[in-house]
């Protein structure tokens, strides 16, 4: 389901109550993407919706205003698109009512596919001088392409306020190569659950199953950050999903940690396919924000953390993989291991890589102590600020685990015979 909210700009103690009633009410029933209801595909509108979304004209009998979102490619490798709405509070005063949102999105390659969603909102009683404007909001994803949305509002008094527009999702010429994980002409609903289980991938065997260890801080990039943004979260997720999604890959080992609480969170190791389901519950667990006593009398324990977890994780005989890959925004700090430990590094075999997460690279453009020791190992550091950023970082990392692994295969053979 999209997200949705409401808000109002009069700071009134009545308003924001009002104000949660309204946005609670909101997320128990979401967008639903309209089925078809017969074999043929047709979906099934009151005379009246269906009447005014042919018409396409636009009516104000309930007034509001609607504000197209301009579509933008998340890290999901999905194009976002959706709509903000405005409503005067008045509009809405009086007994409990009910806002019910019914629009279609029209892929203009395939004008005769149009894609129906419907939206309802129950909105508690509001007092008749309740001042300000109301906010909601509706998204969904659509492939690259041109689309046409029709879209309607009504109250239970059948007020309707309808408006229609036109956009246009496309990658710029020099990210043509990227493959997206949506078709081309496609629409589809906003995805709300983040740790959803991957479907299974169809694993090459032609050169060798690669087997590889993902070494992940789940961490918002304000390491005095109480919470964990959306746009984090989605971000970290979707580097796990594309690693998940190469078929070149046929075993997973995945660590996540949380740097704030200096604990590893979840391990998975030696799978066949990353379960993100579990991942889900086990970050669920993490309370940021809180801080063990422990960690308070610590003066380096941060980095001794780091020590002891990249020791194991480097040095673990019960798991050797083709390449190891530390992912995550940066650690506070630009320190360095201890030197016994980066002793005890110094021949590590694999290829190590770090993927860091970072949407303002010019800011803090110093490696942390992860960057430091990938550094010493000879690794990558790879700079994810963007969603291009971690498509063409994937290609390059996988291309290089691929050398590393069949270059050694070739060495090995060749001084056996």
């Amino acid at each position: 389901m999209p997200n949705k909210s409401m808000g109002f700009d009069r700071p009134k103690n009545t308003v924001l109550v009002l104000l949660a009633l309204i946005a609670a009410s909101a997320g128990v029933r979401g967008q639903e993407l309209m089925p078809a209801a017969d074999p043929g595909g047709a979906v099934r509108l009151f005379t009246s919706d269906a009447a005014i979304l042919e018409a396409q004209e636009v009516r104000k009998d309930l007034p509001c205003t609607v504000t197209p979102i301009k579509p933008v490619l998340g890290f999901d490798l999905k194009f976002h698109s959706g709509y903000d709405v405005t409503i005067p509070l008045k509009e809405l005063a009086g007994s409990e009512n009910m806002l019910t949102m019914v629009f279609r999105v029209t892929p203009a390659s395939r004008p005769d596919e149009p894609v129906y969603f419907s939206q309802h909102i129950s909105v508690p009683a509001i007092e008749e001088n309740a001042g300000g404007p109301a906010y909601l909001q509706g998204n969904f994803d659509v492939g690259e392409g041109k689309y046409h949305v029709d879209w309607l509002m009504r109250d239970r008094s059948e007020r309707i306020c309808s408006s229609n527009w036109d956009f246009e999702a496309n990658l710029p010429a020099r990210d043509r190569q990227m493959s997206l994980d949506i078709a081309a002409a496609t629409v589809q609903p906003y995805d709300t659950q983040p740790f959803k289980q991957e479907p299974p991938v169809a694993r090459t065997q032609s050169d060798g199953p690669l087997n590889v260890k993902v070494v992940i801080n789940f961490a918002p990039q304000d390491s005095a950050s109480a919470t964990m943004q959306p746009l984090d979260l989605n971000a970290l997720i979707s580097i796990l999903r594309n690693i998940a999604r190469d078929p070149r890959i046929a075993k997973f080992s995945v660590v996540a940690f949380n740097m704030q609480e200096q604990r590893v969170i979840y391990r998975q190791d030696g799978a066949s396919q990353i379960d993100f389901p579990a991942l889900g519950k086990a970050l669920s667990q993490v309370n940021l924000g809180t801080i063990d006593l422990k960690q308070l009398t610590q003066k380096h324990g941060d980095t001794e953390f780091l020590a002891n977890l990249m020791t194991q994780e480097l040095k673990d005989p019960k798991d050797v993989p083709d390449a190891v890959i530390f992912a995550g925004p940066k650690v506070p700090g630009q320190d360095s291991l201890p030197p016994e430990t980066l002793k005890q590094l110094a021949d590590v075999k694999e290829p190590v890589f770090y993927m860091n997460y970072n949407l303002n690279p010019q800011v803090n453009p110093w490696r942390d102590t992860i960057g430091n020791t990938v550094h010493y190992l000879k690794g990558i550091e790879y700079t994810i600020s963007r969603p291009r950023d971690l498509f063409f970082t994937w290609t390059d990392i996988i291309g290089r685990i691929v050398k590393s692994k069949f270059g050694r295969t070739s060495v090995s053979n060749a001084s056996s015979q």
